[in-house]
């Protein structure tokens, strides 16, 4: 089978203008997107995002009902024994959450890592920005939107860099429509749910070494 051809891209600053061009691997940017593996990894990530707190009282949980509410023959009414039945307004319930749900999922390394691959081909095709430095020298919300404005990201972006600096994190933290990520911890319902995949070129080679 013949190899696959690297992807060409463009390679912008932060200015939006373009200064070089990079290639990207064709086995990570240039997959047939594996749509059930992106499936499962979106499934397992929000699943394994539940907190399962919720919680009923059953019916010894329940206060009160610690009287007989009537004799138990004579009455013509069915016997009963505590107010807190499950059958009565106000009794315990059944059935219902404990508290103690485990709703985890997982997925294996293989199937993520396509999972990545997909999304990642997906973005490539149209909505990823790769830009050749994504540096701040001041704790600037402007900037940072000027940056997303000028490369002409949309308003819904997801940023990887390789880290996140001081300057980074408090430049991004206000910027509702944009998350940034390390590239280590590239999530594909992240990539899946945003308009804009903005890389640096050294957060995309990381990237496809990991996955490689």
């Amino acid at each position: 089978m013949a190899e696959k051809k690297n992807i060409s891209v463009k390679v912008f600053n932060m200015a939006g203008e373009e200064v070089s061009k990079m290639n990207l691997a064709a086995d990570v940017f240039g997959i047939e997107p594996h749509q059930q593996a992106m499936f499962d990894a979106v499934q397992v990530e929000q699943a394994n995002a539940r907190q399962a707190t919720a919680k009923v009282k059953v019916r010894h949980e329940v206060s009160g009902g610690g009287k007989k509410p009537w004799r138990q023959k004579g009455t013509g009414r069915a016997r009963a024994g505590s107010s807190r039945s499950p059958i009565w307004v106000g009794g315990g319930t059944v059935f219902g959450p404990d508290g103690r749900q485990n709703y985890k999922l997982s997925q294996n390394k293989k199937e993520h890592a396509l999972a990545v691959k997909s999304a990642l081909s997906l973005k490539a095709k149209e909505g990823l920005v790769v830009v050749d430095e994504i540096k701040f020298e001041n704790k600037k919300t402007k900037e940072f939107v000027a940056m997303l404005d000028a490369l002409k990201a949309g308003r819904k972006i997801l940023v990887v860099v390789n880290e996140i600096d001081e300057n980074i994190f408090a430049s991004s933290r206000n910027v509702g429509f944009a998350k940034v990520v390390t590239c280590d911890n590239v999530s594909v319902l992240d990539l899946l749910n945003v308009e804009t995949l903005i890389m640096s070129k050294a957060s995309a080679k990381a990237v496809e070494e990991a996955l490689k």
